[in-house]
């Protein structure tokens, strides 16, 4: 018989990992139930001539930008079945934004959920998704583009 994870947690520092060394789901049955916000934040380097042709909506595989938002909200909300280990959150909000420069554009994913763990993993994944869908749909004009800087920013919890 395995102790209980928190118990585990405590001795080996590994939430993860039960005794015997197999990967597990943490049991957050016994958390209680808070609001939870996390924001991640990412970028996808362009050429400039690429993001004036997004910019024109002249990238033929369709508008960039509103398709990358839903494939961004569409990856946070199936995040536990890209990830194993992952809960499965029921979101109460997602938005994905982006801030084009010259450069490059700066993805940003904020999630809120109603929960017993965080969301950040979505908020992760939401960025994530989000450049590979531009980087999928420029990949014919622009060979130079690199996804980088995905970053957690913030998150937090509040009584629900």
């Amino acid at each position: 018989m395995t102790s209980h994870p928190s118990t585990e947690a405590l001795a080996t520092g590994l939430t993860h990992i039960g005794e015997d060394g197999a990967a597990r789901m943490v049991d957050v049955s016994g958390k209680p139930e808070q609001t939870r916000l996390a924001t991640a934040e990412g970028r996808i380097f362009l050429r400039s001539e690429t993001i004036a042709l997004i910019e024109s909506n002249g990238i033929a595989k369709g508008n960039v930008l509103a398709t990358a938002r839903i494939a961004g909200v569409q990856a946070a909300k199936r995040t536990s079945e890209l990830i194993p280990l992952c809960h499965t959150l029921l979101l109460q909000h997602v938005d994905i934004g982006f801030d084009v420069g010259p450069e490059g554009i700066g993805i940003h994913c904020d999630v809120r959920t109603v929960g017993r763990t965080g969301a950040e993993m979505e908020a992760l994944t939401g960025v994530s998704v989000a450049a590979l869908t531009i980087y999928d749909m420029c990949k014919a004009v622009d060979k130079t583009m690199r996804i980088g800087e995905i970053v957690l920013r913030s998150k937090s919890k509040l009584p629900a």
